[in-house]
């Protein structure tokens, strides 16, 4: 898998910087990549910090309206089948649990469920939990956007700390 890894890189490394961009901004829209593994591989793909930061964040946030306005609709829609509904009536379900206790704490909930860059968190999962808790774009966009915002910050200064940390050490190797 390295080796493919590794071709993949080198690949897209040789290609316009208009390429690398689009790459990385696509990169970091898919569920489980998202801005977490778009920046880093955007600096290995020849991207400076400034460029691979804003088109990974711009990636992730683009995925936000869509999601929270048209995953709710789907989700409501296909609960209404009998036998197909049921996660998705589970899913609803879960939010209408919550909604009562979420509605003080929403903004500094999501914000630090997004800002945390883990597996399992991030923009596509805090658009689903304001989906289950029903919410509106109006009212998690803000908590949603300095999340991510705050992951870039993140992984961007994990990413700079181990290139200089892996730099540091070429030297005495």
């Amino acid at each position: 898998m390295s080796g493919f890894l590794d071709s993949i890189s080198s690949s897209i490394s040789e290609a316009p910087y208009i390429i690398k961009c689009l790459t990385v901004f696509l990169l970091s829209m898919i569920p489980v990549t998202e801005l977490r593994l778009a920046l880093p591989f955007g600096i290995v793909i020849g991207l400076d910090y400034p460029s691979a930061m804003l088109f990974s964040f711009l990636g992730n946030i683009a995925v936000i309206p869509p999601v929270v306005v048209w995953g709710g609709k789907l989700i409501r829609y296909f609960a209404k089948f009998e036998k197909l509904g049921k996660p998705f009536r589970w899913i609803l379900s879960l939010g209408e649990k919550k909604v009562a206790k979420m509605t003080k704490t929403l903004f500094f909930g999501l914000w630090a469920f997004v800002a945390i860059p883990l597996p399992g968190t991030g923009a596509w999962t805090g658009c689903l939990i304001s989906i289950t808790l029903s919410k509106k774009l109006r009212e998690v966009w803000k908590p949603l956007v300095l999340g991510v915002l705050t992951a870039m910050a993140v992984v961007g200064a994990i990413t700079f700390l181990v290139e200089q940390g892996v730099t540091w050490l070429k030297i005495f190797i």
